[in-house]
Parts: structure tokens; C-alpha cells; sequence
């Protein structure tokens, strides 16, 4: 029987911001998606794979874990939400598919948009610095507020974004054809991430031989099962030097490294740069 899959999509922070040349900020890296409706001026978003035009009458999607700047130098006026992506889901929509980052506002989009800001008042930024917000308290206490959020306001507000998210999805690609067997393996290492995972207990859960399982992995997952371990500690390290002070040694214990220097180095190959570096960049105004 297939495993039954949710998704979850909690909000954040939504709200309508004006700025003058002060939409300036360096390296944000947060473990939250933001969508963009821009109502006047215009703006650039910095991502990996080339600079976007932020204009009028056009969403603009940024997953969780992306590594990005802005760039402002007139007035540019915006609406901004913050979602947060259920960590415990089987299937992570917002980190298992290639989004396209920009999409073309409909009417519907901009009324939707409003009427999300409208039902979920106080939810406004107090501060625009990503340094000042994109914190491990400010996500907790944000998270409580959502909790408290009477149910008929919740319902609503998922539909909302479930219907926005739903412009990106249509030309959205999974990064991962999966089968069942290989999904229940993501999903129990996702759940464990913690501790050691062993290719062994895996191949157990599929049923099959560790030499078998190795090959569907790979075939499925282009990476080898240890590969793709490493793969999901290091983004779970990236989610606690984001939103935390902890050190790097208690990082890498927390994670099951027993060497905090091999934890470094799979750091640094997974992201370019050593735990500290990667502390030291995020989140540093422009």
C-alpha cells in the first residue's frame, strides 16, 4: 500500500512593505520560502543561477535553503509571505522540486494575495533586515502564532497558498523520479537524520540485498545512499547554523559525526565553503 503523503504549509509572515533604495541585504539563506507580489517600482534578486528583474504585476518564488541577495536603489513597493514547509512530511514540496522563479500575476493572484494579509493581521515584519527576523526565536514564535490561528483562518489561509504556490508548480520539475521502495527510504532518512544510518537497515526496509538496493538507489537518486545521507545532514547543519548560535563541534555531534574535522570537510564540499565561513556569511547586510 503506497505510503500515504502530506503536505503542510504553515505561514509565517505576510505584508505589504515600501522601500527607498534600502532594499539592500547580502547571502540570505533561510529555512523558509517567500513569495514576492511587486506592486510599484522594481528591484533585483540575486540567485545562483543568474539575476532576475523584480517588476509590477509578477510572483516571484524563493525556496527554503537558497542562497540569494537583494538589490534596491529606487522606490520599490511589494508584498512579501513567508511560508515554513512541514519538516516531517514524507514528500517536502518545497525542496524536492525545481521551481521556475518567476510567474506572471493573474487578477485572481493579487485579490488572493490581499485577502491573505487581510485574514492573518499582526503577521507584518517589524524589521526588513533578514538579520533581524531569520532567526531560530523569531521562527518558534512565529510558528506558536500560526498554531493559535482559529481553524476556519487556517483553512483559508493553506488555500491561499496552495492556490499561489500553484502558479509555480505547473512548470515545476521533481528533482527525483522515485519509486515507492526508494521514497520510504528518503522518507526514514529524513526521519533519522540525527543519528547513523547504515546502508544495511536500508535495504532492509526495501526488502532487498545491499548490493541490489545500492544500484536502485543510484539509479533512482544519481547518488549513492551514503552520498545522499551526507547530503541531508549537511542541509539539517545548514538549518541549525541558520537558526541557532550552537557550536560547530555540538552541530556535528548533534548529527552523529563523531569527527568534527571529517564533518567540516563534508561541509565545505557540499557547500563551497567551512561551517564558520558559512556562519560568517549569511545574513551580512548590503
Amino acid at each position: 500500500m503506497k505510503e500515504k503523503e502530506t503536505t503542510e504549509l504553515t505561514l509565517l509572515n505576510v505584508g505589504y512593505a515600501v522601500h527607498q533604495a534600502d532594499w539592500n541585504y547580502k547571502h540570505v539563506n533561510s529555512p523558509f520560502a517567500r513569495i514576492y507580489l511587486v506592486a510599484e517600482g522594481k528591484a533585483k534578486l540575486h540567485v545562483i543561477d543568474g539575476v532576475y528583474e523584480l517588476t509590477p504585476s509578477h510572483l516571484y518564488l524563493i525556496p527554503p535553503f537558497t542562497l540569494h541577495s537583494y538589490e534596491c536603489d529606487n522606490y520599490y513597493a511589494l508584498y512579501y509571505i513567508h511560508v515554513y514547509g512541514n519538516q516531517f512530511s514524507s514528500q517536502r514540496l518545497l525542496e524536492d522540486y525545481h521551481f521556475p522563479v518567476e510567474r506572471e500575476t493573474t487578477p485572481l493572484d493579487a485579490l488572493l494575495v490581499k485577502r491573505l494579509l487581510e485574514i492573518n493581521p499582526g503577521r507584518e515584519l517589524k524589521e526588513y533586515d533578514p538579520s533581524d527576523y531569520d532567526n531560530s526565536s523569531t521562527l518558534l514564535k512565529n510558528l506558536a502564532l500560526y498554531s493559535r490561528t482559529p481553524a476556519y483562518v487556517m483553512f483559508e489561509t493553506r488555500g491561499i497558498l496552495f492556490q499561489l504556490f500553484s502558479r509555480f508548480f505547473k512548470d515545476a520539475l521533481p528533482k527525483h523520479r522515485i519509486t515507492d521502495r526508494i521514497r520510504k527510504t528518503l522518507h526514514y532518512i529524513r526521519e533519522h537524520i540525527d543519528r547513523p544510518i547504515h546502508t544495511d537497515e536500508l535495504a532492509d526496509i526495501c526488502c532487498l540485498s545491499k548490493d541490489h538496493f545500492i544500484r536502485l538507489f543510484r539509479k533512482e537518486m544519481h547518488v549513492t545512499p551514503v552520498q545522499y545521507i551526507n547530503q541531508k545532514k549537511i542541509e539539517k547543519a545548514q538549518r541549525m547554523i541558520i537558526m541557532g548560535n550552537r557550536s560547530m563541534k555540538d552541530i556535528a555531534y548533534c548529527l552523529s559525526f563523531d569527527n568534527v574535522s571529517y564533518f567540516n570537510r563534508l561541509f565545505k564540499r557540499y557547500t563551497g565553503m567551512t561551517p564558520v565561513k558559512y556562519r560568517q556569511t549569511i545574513h551580512i547586510p548590503g
